[in-house]
């Protein structure tokens, strides 16, 4: 998540315990307008991944992750979300170098079996804001952290701004360069990735959260970033691969370009030699952040997708966005916003990650009570979580709330997830068994839906209207 960059430049069930391991390939089982394939999980279903980070940034050491709780987990299910992305710390894992918490590493296990009791799949996100604590922030620790001498300034009204300062800069350069540094983050994965790759929660890692570099003399921002993307992210994704998959060859592995993809820049990124390879691109406007209302005239969605779009193409990769979400949901323009976001969304990825699923204000998908913050619940739709085939077409009317799900199948069951819904829902199905109609209810269900291999299979998902 960043802040003012412009300144820069077939049956029915209610959810419940028991979420299968659902590791994942890659395969085209769709045909999306875009030719971007679709992650499937290790039954050949094409998945999609709906839900919201999950975050601790206040706390450290012996308190790590004590904001996070069991409620976290059952709200997102409850909700119909099947998705966390979870950010984790260097700076907590490894305090002194060479030195692992095993007190960290067991709270990261503990936030992993809440999640797989509510049948949530998790992302670890090596998360940075700002390099790490040598710079008030989190991520890499202070004894990796090099400047060689050069000046950092705070910006307490504009932290992004931070990200240039020359010393957080040299921060990174010898991040990506130095020998020693590169093993040691190499050996953080490995030590991450081993503990915890089996664990049936875990969906997959990322990398490195928004990473930045170092801009050379006479570089305006778009260069730099493609230039670090090239050079530096592309061999630092390389390796840290490799690290995860002498101790995990199962999980997915998302990588994520600078977050200058944000102003519609295309990456600079190269091939990540991966078969589980996964595009995890942040989706944040620099205007919206700095507090101004959504402008459907500026075309900004529409410079974006064709942007973020050319990498997964290129490279064929899923893409799954692993942060979105504006500060301010309540200006006049924000329920087109989210209308618009989400078809886009929704048309090219595997999935995303809305910032953040908190009880409160701010960010926050959620207030103290637990109900949605304005025009938040428009993330909570009618979507089908795992296909037993190869999809045809999909989509979701946002006006109706009517989703259609057309697909040939293959065998398994498809599930259909609904959001909770005062008057239920209608199921209609051609070329399947007839599915029962959601009742209503406080809490999002599954409708499962089983077919003959080969038939072309529709599904309707359609509001009821409440006595």
């Amino acid at each position: 998540m960043y802040r003012r960059l412009c300144a820069a430049l077939v049956c029915v069930v209610l959810l419940s315990t028991g979420a299968a391991h659902a590791k994942a390939s890659v395969q085209d089982h769709r045909d999306p307008p875009l030719g971007i394939p679709r992650l499937t999980d290790d039954r050949g279903r094409v998945l999609t991944l709906r839900g919201w980070n999950v975050e601790d940034k206040t706390h450290r050491g012996e308190a790590a992750l004590s904001a996070i709780g069991e409620r976290h987990f059952r709200d997102l299910r409850a909700r119909g979300f099947n998705f966390a992305r979870l950010l984790v710390f260097w700076d907590d894992l490894e305090p002194e170098r060479g030195r692992y918490s095993e007190r960290y590493l067991r709270r990261i296990e503990r936030v992993l079996d809440w999640a797989h009791k509510y049948r949530v799949h998790v992302l670890l996100d090596a998360h940075q804001d700002v390099f790490g604590p040598a710079f008030g922030h989190r991520g890499i620790p202070e004894w990796a952290t090099r400047t060689d001498g050069l000046p950092f300034r705070p910006h307490p009204d504009d932290w992004f701004a931070e990200y240039f300062e020359p010393a957080v800069q040299r921060a990174f350069t010898h991040l990506y360069e130095d020998p020693d540094l590169r093993r040691a983050q190499a050996g953080m994965w490995r030590v991450l990735a081993g503990r915890l790759g089996d664990h049936p929660a875990v969906l997959g890692y990322d990398l490195i959260n928004e990473p930045m570099g170092e801009i050379g003399q006479g570089e305006d921002l778009p260069t730099a970033a493609r230039r670090i993307e090239r050079d530096q992210l592309t061999p630092l994704y390389n390796r840290l691969a490799d690290a995860v998959r002498s101790v995990d060859d199962d999980s997915w592995i998302f990588f994520e370009p600078t977050p200058i993809v944000g102003e519609g820049v295309r990456t600079g990124l190269g091939r990540i030699d991966d078969p589980k390879a996964v595009y995890a691109p942040h989706f944040y406007n620099a205007a919206m952040e700095a507090g101004a209302d959504y402008d459907p005239s500026a075309g900004w969605i529409e410079a974006y997708e064709s942007a973020v779009t050319v990498y997964p193409r290129r490279y064929r990769v899923p893409v799954v966005v692993g942060e979105w979400g504006p500060l301010n949901n309540s200006l006049p323009n924000m329920g087109r916003f989210y209308r618009d976001a989400l078809s886009s969304l929704n048309g090219y990825s595997s999935g995303w990650a809305g910032y953040v699923w908190c009880y409160g204000g701010g960010y926050c998908a959620v207030d103290a009570e637990g109900r949605f913050r304005t025009n938040k619940e428009q993330t909570a739709a009618p979507y089908a979580p795992a296909v037993a085939g190869r999809v045809t077409a999909e989509v979701y009317e946002p006006g109706s709330g009517v989703f259609r799900l057309s697909y040939r199948a293959g065998r398994g069951a498809t599930e259909i997830s609904v959001p909770p819904r005062a008057g239920g829902w209608r199921i209609g199905l051609t070329g399947a068994r007839t599915a029962t109609p959601v009742l209503p209810g406080d809490r999002a269900a599954i409708v499962r839906v089983r077919a003959r291999p080969g038939a072309h299979v529709t599904v309707v998902v359609t509001p009821r209207t409440p006595r």
